[in-house]
């Protein structure tokens, strides 16, 4: 009973969203009771999700492979599949399975949001995989163009934006756009907008600067509270992510240095000085733990050069 509990609460951590879109997204389904999984499903699941842990994404992916079989329909191991395929760079296998879960949840912000990294992975413009996810659905697009603000792609942003009906949220996600790119107003769709007088910089650039004076300033208390606070607003940051790792671990809370920058790992696109950032931290916190197996494997991913 005990092990059936474990795996609803997995179940139910692992289906809801926990990012924020433009859209209010409503949390993924989490009715799986402890009568209708399966022993052999729960093991499997669970050696997976352990496999893809210590990077044995081959037998992770064959493990959810498996998974699939037993529960054809549910978009979570479909999403699964997609990420450790791109873990493990086979972007094509990894596109297609994604695809296969927005489909069956095309309201999802992190669906989509996998599907957006794999383009941008293999250099591709999104318009080419338009025709195979539900394109003209509302909060699909609403999500998409909040994922292309929070990438600070702010005309891409408002490209999907335009012939959408008109919302409250799409209003607001639009006179950010003008904030960000400096522009005095914003049309909604029937009215022109007054916003205030911009900031010297977008809000992203000043915590960014902001961070950096407090970095520089050995101030990590306030570091951490400002990145926290900054991911509140860019939950897709991934740098926000690593300043506050790196303020946990100067405050000698390592664990939860750890815990945030992994999950900022998640967002890290082509950026090898930040990824380095992360790697050489994340070390440093294992270090402290004693873990010197994981110590050395991320000091083993830190490259240098061009």
């Amino acid at each position: 009973m005990k092990k059936r509990l474990r795996f609803l609460l997995l179940l139910i951590a692992v289906f809801m969203t926990v990012g924020q879109g433009i859209a209010q997204e409503p949390e993924e389904s989490a009715e799986v009771t402890l009568e209708t999984v399966s022993d052999e499903f729960q093991e499997k699941f669970f050696e997976a999700l352990k496999q893809k842990g210590i990077e044995n994404y081959d037998r992770a992916i064959n493990l959810f492979l498996e998974c699939k079989k037993m529960d054809e329909d549910n978009p979570v191991i479909d999403h699964e599949l997609a990420k450790c395929y791109v873990l493990n760079r086979d972007y094509i296998n990894a596109q297609t399975y994604v695809q296969v879960a927005i489909n069956k949840a095309p309201e999802n912000f992190w669906y989509l949001h996998t599907l957006v990294e794999i383009v941008e992975k293999q250099g591709n413009s999104f318009d080419a995989v338009r025709a195979a996810i539900p394109y003209n659905n509302q909060t699909l697009r609403e999500n998409l163009a909040q994922i292309y603000y929070d990438h600070q792609n702010y005309d891409n942003a408002l490209f999907v934006l335009e012939g959408l009906k008109k919302t409250t949220a799409i209003d607001k996600l639009r006179m950010k756009l003008a904030d960000a790119k400096g522009e005095g107003n914003v049309s909604t769709g029937e009215e022109e907008v007054e916003q205030p007088a911009a900031e010297e910089e977008n809000p992203l650039a000043l915590y960014t600067k902001r961070i950096a004076q407090l970095i520089e300033n050995k101030d990590f208390a306030q570091v951490g509270d400002i990145s926290k606070e900054a991911l509140e607003s860019f939950p897709l940051q991934p740098y926000f992510y690593y300043t506050r790792g790196l303020a946990l671990n100067q405050l000698s809370k390592f664990k939860e240095a750890i815990a945030i920058m992994e999950e900022g790992l998640d967002y890290l696109l082509d950026d090898q000085e930040l990824a380095n950032k992360f790697h050489k931290e994340l070390a440093n916190a294992y270090k402290a733990l004693g873990n010197s197996s994981k110590a050395n494997m991320y000091l083993s991913k830190i490259k240098t050069g061009s």
